[in-house]
């Protein structure tokens, strides 16, 4: 960060402190982001200023209205833009400070001044409702003066709008930070959006042609970091191409920060859609039919999305495939990669649809990569994504990279135009220790990309390479590691099966077990009445209740105490027992005392069924992972159309599975068996163990050496202590 961009981050924050007392720290927001918004634009229009009011005064003499007047001054009060931005107010910052005991109300027909759509810029600030507030504590001509002062000169010749980007992202860490958010919101670091855009156009000839045509949207686009970043980028290298941004931003402040960017640059904000993307039922989707080339995100991360599961789960239910969320929903606590779904559902036609194809970044924490069971939803949507080869790469960044969190991240690249030598191949890369350490913590931000570091990471991607290696540093050392790893689609799939083990008990009528009978909720409710009304009847229930307990315990107490291991013959002893007594037992009593008079015996016969199957042991279930065979044609979700099924999984693998359990189970258990109903397909990306390197433990000698040398550091210690 430049010395510049910290003297004016300071500069505001200074003035930002002379609110204490009408406002806590976590408040200063409310003022300071509308206020550097407005004196940014107050000097962007002060040269059109005479100019614009002249030609207002002209209108109102011709008798136009005020919506004719603003649609005329829209066209013509700067011939420079083409998007209006102007104030038909006599006001500015300077004719403000004129007039101090009327400063409120002339800063409220200031800002009504303004051109519609800066208007409602301000709108979505709610700035007017903090004027009054300021005025009344006696703060607001003093930060206006504060604001006016040479030394805050946020005109773009001096501070352009990438800058001014900074300058924003690090007052709202600032003030989050005052507030102790952990709201799942973290601001994208500059430099990895950087990377991003570095990895999205590599190898990307086509964004280069001059006077291309090409879109870039961000389903989650804050203060529009990323779309301003990915555009620069472009046009660093290709000055004539034609970019249109898009995106949609949920956070009123967020979104009037980013509209205030696009439009201070003459650039249309029509496209930035202000609302939920998922929807939560007051809005939705703001781009609901339109196709992108590029598109860049960073959702939220580990944010629950109860507010928006009836719209999610209606568009699943009703549309499927036709909509958004057809591969799945992940759990409710987290909803990174229904984004993700968003933007797919976004992608224009790739080649095979003689299409020109989308491709998209990402960033995620290491949620989506691996959570959620075979069959899950975060599992379908991970199978959906590599099945259909639309998976690129993905890219592990070191920790403590972002404002707000220390944990790892990564890059997701998405495409559904892959080069013919990435087709069915997935690219890994380690990236975890190309950092440097900042000079200057922000928050949890301690690490930070270099350009260096951005052009080795983009190196290994663009090389495409198993087994390609770095040059990094690690615990001061700088060594080679393996940084970039290739793989097929399906080495990240697998079957999940279920492993049963046979059902083996011993029965019998002893007084310790039948005294475990009342803990039996089906015995149990024998003494309670159904009834709730009649007091009389009740009562009578409950009493012919504890009569057949009564009647129950005793026959089981009159039978012999003989150890059955054969299920059958005791049920056979028991049915006897109970005719004896007269006692006809129903159903889920049977079960109760079955249940009550047995244990677990591996010596004992395997329980079977009415069709002389062994039943499964519940307690001794295990599932096991297994490798899916990748010479068997599988169903795949491969067809836009198709929701996930594994109805046909079972026979496709079921020989496989069972040389599975012959090598690796039945040396163990031979009786298991595979309830091959139960098998599923599941996908994960464990990028830390394909990356993991195994250290041996040290020796125990001089583990042995360092224990002794910190107890002979701690006696001498404890000599100085007592001398």
């Amino acid at each position: 960060m430049s010395q510049n961009h910290d003297q004016l981050v300071g500069l505001i924050w200074s003035i930002a402190n002379k609110l204490r007392g009408p406002y806590r720290p976590p408040q200063y927001r409310r003022v300071m982001l509308p206020l550097t918004v407005l004196r940014r634009m107050d000097l962007v229009l002060a040269p059109t200023k005479d100019k614009v009011l002249a030609q207002y005064t002209k209108l109102q003499a011709q008798g136009h209205s005020e919506e004719a007047i603003h649609k005329i001054l829209g066209k013509t009060a700067s011939s420079e833009r083409e998007q209006p931005l102007y104030n038909v107010s006599q006001y500015d910052f300077e004719k403000l400070l004129g007039d101090p005991n009327n400063i409120a109300r002339n800063l409220v027909a200031y800002i009504e001044g303004f051109s519609p759509k800066a208007k409602d810029i301000f709108s979505k600030f709610g700035f007017e409702q903090e004027i009054e507030k300021l005025d009344n504590a006696n703060r607001l001509f003093m930060i206006i003066k504060e604001f006016t002062d040479p030394k805050i000169d946020v005109h773009p010749d001096r501070v352009n709008n990438l800058q001014m980007g900074y300058v924003f992202e690090e007052l709202v860490r600032k003030f989050n930070e005052q507030a102790n958010e952990e709201t799942g919101d973290h601001f994208t670091p500059r430099e990895v959006i950087r990377l991003m855009a570095h990895l999205m156009y590599t190898e990307d000839e086509d964004v280069y042609t001059p006077g291309i045509a090409r879109t870039i949207y961000d389903p989650t686009c804050g203060t529009g970091g990323m779309l301003s970043v990915s555009e620069e980028y472009i046009r660093e290298q290709n000055p004539q191409a034609n970019l249109m941004l898009y995106g949609q931003e949920y956070n009123a402040e967020s979104y009037a920060i980013c509209c205030a960017d696009l439009l201070i640059k003459d650039e249309p904000i029509d496209n930035i859609h202000f609302g939920d993307t998922l929807g939560d039922g007051r809005s939705s989707d703001g781009h609901t039919d339109k196709k992108f080339h590029y598109m860049l995100a960073n959702p939220p991360f580990g944010v629950e999305w109860k507010t928006q599961q009836s719209v999610v789960q209606k568009e699943y239910d009703t549309l499927g495939f036709k909509g958004r969320f057809g591969a799945g929903t992940p759990r409710i606590n987290d909803g990174a990669l229904l984004f993700l779904q968003t933007i797919l559902a976004k992608m224009r036609p790739g080649p095979e649809l003689k299409g020109d194809g989308s491709k998209i970044a990402i960033v995620f924490n290491g949620s989506p990569l691996f959570t959620g069971d075979a069959g899950s939803g975060e599992s379908n949507i991970r199978r959906w994504i590599i099945e259909n080869d639309w998976l690129d790469a993905i890219v592990a960044l070191p920790d403590q990279m972002f404002y707000n969190t220390g944990i790892f991240t990564y890059i997701w690249l998405v495409t559904n135009r892959k080069r013919p030598e990435r087709k069915g191949k997935v690219q890994l890369i380690d990236a975890t220790k190309h950092f440097q350490k900042m000079r200057k913590s922000l928050g949890n931000k301690r690490n930070e990309l270099s350009d260096d570091h951005i052009d080795e990471i983009t190196r290994l991607y663009a090389e495409f390479q198993h087994d390609n290696t770095s040059r990094v540093i690690i615990d001061g050392e700088t060594e080679e590691k393996i940084c970039s790893k290739i793989f097929n689609n399906r080495d990240f799939s697998y079957l999940k099966i279920t492993v049963e083990r046979p059902l083996k008990l011993n029965f019998q009528a002893s007084d310790d077990r039948i005294a475990k009978l009342m803990g039996e909720t089906a015995f149990a409710k024998l003494s309670q009445s159904k009834k709730r009304k009649d007091s009389t009847a009740i009562l009578a229930e409950e009493e012919a209740g504890k009569r057949l307990q009564e009647n129950i315990t005793a026959a089981l107490t009159n039978m012999p105490d003989t150890l059955f291991k054969n299920r059958d013959e005791f049920t056979n002893a028991l049915n006897a027992a109970m005719k004896a007594a007269e006692i006809k037992l129903e159903a889920p009593v049977r079960k109760a005392i079955l249940s009550a008079l047995s244990e677990r015996d591996e010596t004992a016969d395997t329980c079977t069924d009415a069709k002389g199957r062994p039943e499964a042991d519940s307690d001794l279930r295990d599932t096991e992972l297994v490798p899916l065979p990748k010479d068997i044609d599988l169903p795949m979700m491969n067809a836009p159309e198709a929701a996930p099924t594994d109805a046909d999984l079972p026979e496709l693998v079921k020989d496989h599975v069972e040389v599975y359990l012959a090598a690796e189970v039945h040396p163990h258990v031979p009786d298991a068996w595979v309830d091959h109903k139960k098998t599923k397909m599941g996908y994960e990306i464990p990028l830390n163990r394909h990356f993991y390197v195994y250290e041996p433990p040290r020796a125990l000698a001089e583990i042995e050496a360092d224990i002794k040398s910190i107890e002979t550091d701690i006696m001498q210690m404890l000599k100085g202590i007592t001398a």
